[in-house]
C-alpha cells in the first residue's frame, strides 16, 4: 500500500468515515443507556458528568465532560456534515426551490412524528411493569415504522408505494390512539423524545441555514454570532426585553423552542466539514492522490501518526477537563494542535488537503471552546455551555479525520464496517434497542439471565456491551439487506 493511495470510486460516492462517525455516536448513545445504575454503577466517567453515581442526581455546579457527553454532539455534527451532501444533489438535479423547501420541512415533520411515536411505544413508558402483552405491543410499534419510514424502490409502482405509506400511517396513528399509559392516560403531545425533537429542529434549521448560505460561509458564521448574542442575553437567566420575548416564544412548544437552536453551534461546523467532504469526493480520481512513490506524498508512518494524534486528542480533552487539570490540558491541547499543523503541512493531493483544512477548523473550534471554558462555571453538557459546543465540534472533526485515515488511506474499511452499517441506519438503531432487542430478550427469557450476571460494575458494563452488540448486529443485518429508514 502506497502512502496516500487513492480511494476507490465507491468511496468517492460516499463518505464512509462520516457514516462511521455517525455509527460510533449512535452506538455510544445506546451503550450509555444500558450501563447499570444503583449498587452496581460504575465509575463517574461512565455516565454524564453532571449526574455522577451513586445517586445520579443532577449537580449544576459540577464541571467537566465524559465520553458519554460526546456521543450526542458527534451525532449532531454528522447530521450537519450530511446536509451539503444530501441537499446539493437535489439542487443540482434542477429541482424547484419549493420542492427543496418541502423536502426539508417533510424531513422535520417525520422526525417530529418519530419523536412522539418512539417515546409512546417504549415498553417502560407503556407500563412500569411490562408484561408479555407490553412486549408484543412494543414489537408491533417497531414493525409499523417500516412501511412508514422505509425507503421504497423507485421501480415499484406509485400506487404500491402510496398504499404502503398509507398503511404505515394508518397503523401507527391507530396504535397511538389505542395505547393507554399508567394512570389511564392516552396520547399526549407532551410525551416525546427530546433527543429526536432537537434533531428535528437541527434538520430543519440547519438545512435552511446551509441552503441560504451555501455560497457565503462568512454569512453562515455571522448567523452563529447572532445566536451567541441571543444566548448571552438569556443564559443562565433571561434578561427582560424583546430578546427574552423571542427566546421564550414558541408556536409549538412540544416541537420548537429557540433554546434548541444553540445546537447549531455544532451543526454549522458540521456543514463546513460537509462542504469540504463534498469537494473532496467530487475531485477526479487522479487528483485524490499522487502517483505512487511521488516524493511529496505523506508517508504511511506520517498518516499513522496523524491518525493516532486525532483519536487521542478527544481522550486527552475528556480526561483533562473532567479532572479539572485546566492549564495543563489547555497547554497540551495547543501543543497537539501545533504538532497536527506541522504533520499536515504541505499537502500534495486531495485527501491530504482535506485533512489539512479539516484540522485547521478543528483547531479553531477547540481553541475557541477552551477560551470559553471558564465561562458559565466550566464546560458542561447539562446545561450545555458555549465551551461544550465548540470543544465537542472540534473533537468530532478529529475523530472524523482518524476514521477517514483508517478507511480511505489504509483501506481498512472492514475494521469499522459495523459502525458504518449502523451509521447508515441510525433511526433503526435508535428505535430498535427499546422496541426490538429488549422485547425479544424479555420474551425469550434471556434478559433475566443476563441481568443475573450483573454482580459488579464491570459485569454491568459487559451486560450493556452485549446488548449494544446485539443491536448493532441487528441493524447491520437490515443495512446489508438494503432496508433503510428515511431520516
Amino acid at each position: 500500500m502506497t502512502a496516500g493511495a487513492s480511494p476507490s470510486s465507491e468511496a468517492q460516492r460516499r463518505a464512509y468515515a462520516l457514516d462511521a462517525l455517525r455509527g460510533l455516536a449512535i452506538l455510544g448513545m445506546i451503550l450509555s443507556g444500558q450501563l447499570p445504575f444503583g449498587e452496581h454503577a460504575g465509575a463517574a466517567w461512565m455516565y454524564h458528568a453532571q449526574v455522577p453515581p451513586p445517586e445520579h442526581r443532577w449537580i449544576a455546579t459540577l464541571a467537566g465532560i465524559t465520553w458519554v457527553d460526546l456521543v450526542f454532539p458527534f451525532f449532531l455534527f454528522a447530521l450537519g456534515a450530511a446536509i451539503p451532501l444530501a441537499l446539493s444533489r437535489r439542487l443540482e438535479q434542477g429541482g424547484a426551490k419549493c420542492k427543496t423547501g418541502m423536502f426539508i420541512l417533510e424531513r422535520g415533520f417525520l422526525l417530529g412524528f418519530f419523536a412522539l411515536y418512539v417515546e409512546a411505544i417504549r415498553p417502560y413508558v407503556i407500563s412500569e411493569h411490562p408484561s408479555v402483552k407490553t412486549w408484543l405491543v412494543a414489537l408491533l410499534g417497531f414493525g409499523l415504522l417500516f412501511p412508514l419510514l422505509m425507503r421504497l424502490p423507485e421501480a415499484w409502482p406509485a400506487t404500491w408505494r402510496w398504499g404502503i405509506r398509507a398503511a404505515g400511517w394508518a397503523g401507527s396513528v391507530a396504535l397511538l390512539a389505542l395505547l393507554r399509559y399508567p394512570g389511564g392516560k392516552g396520547f399526549s403531545l407532551e410525551r416525546s423524545d427530546i433527543i429526536i425533537v432537537v434533531l428535528a429542529n437541527m434538520a430543519v434549521f440547519g438545512s435552511l441555514l446551509w441552503w441560504l448560505t451555501r455560497r457565503n460561509l462568512l454569512l453562515r458564521l455571522g448567523v452563529l454570532g447572532i445566536l451567541v448574542a441571543i444566548r448571552l442575553s438569556n443564559m443562565p437567566h433571561p434578561l427582560e426585553g424583546w430578546v427574552s420575548d423571542i427566546w421564550r416564544w414558541s408556536p409549538l412548544p412540544w416541537l420548537y423552542r429557540l433554546y434548541y437552536l444553540q445546537y447549531l453551534f455544532i451543526v454549522v461546523p458540521g456543514t463546513i466539514a460537509g462542504d469540504l467532504l463534498q469537494a473532496w469526493m467530487r475531485q477526479e480520481e487522479a487528483e485524490q492522490a499522487p502517483v505512487p512513490g511521488a516524493p511529496k506524498a505523506w508517508s504511511l508512518l506520517r498518516f499513522l501518526t496523524i491518525g493516532m494524534l486525532m483519536l487521542c486528542l478527544p481522550i486527552l480533552l475528556v480526561v483533562g477537563l473532567k479532572a479539572r487539570w485546566l492549564v495543563a490540558t489547555t497547554l497540551i491541547t495547543f501543543a497537539h494542535c501545533a504538532t497536527g499543523w506541522w504533520l499536515m503541512s504541505k499537502p500534495s493531493n486531495g485527501i491530504e488537503r482535506l485533512f489539512h483544512t479539516l484540522f485547521h477548523w478543528a483547531t479553531y473550534w477547540l481553541v475557541l471552546g477552551l477560551f470559553f471554558e471558564p465561562y458559565e462555571g466550566g464546560i458542561k453538557k447539562d446545561r450545555a455551555t458555549m465551551s461544550y459546543y465548540f470543544v465537542t465540534a472540534g473533537c468530532a472533526i478529529c475523530v472524523l479525520i482518524g476514521l477517514s485515515i483508517i478507511i480511505d488511506v489504509f483501506r481498512r474499511k472492514r475494521w469499522v464496517q459495523l459502525l458504518i452499517d449502523n451509521g447508515q441506519n441510525p433511526m433503526i438503531a435508535y428505535a430498535g434497542i427499546n422496541n426490538l432487542i429488549i422485547p425479544l430478550l424479555a420474551l425469550t427469557t434471556v434478559s433475566p439471565f443476563l441481568s443475573s450476571l450483573v454482580t459488579s460494575p464491570w459485569l454491568g458494563f459487559l451486560h450493556g456491551a452485549i446488548i449494544t452488540l446485539l443491536l448493532a448486529l441487528s441493524v447491520s443485518f437490515f443495512t446489508k439487506h438494503k432496508i433503510f429508514w428515511r431520516t
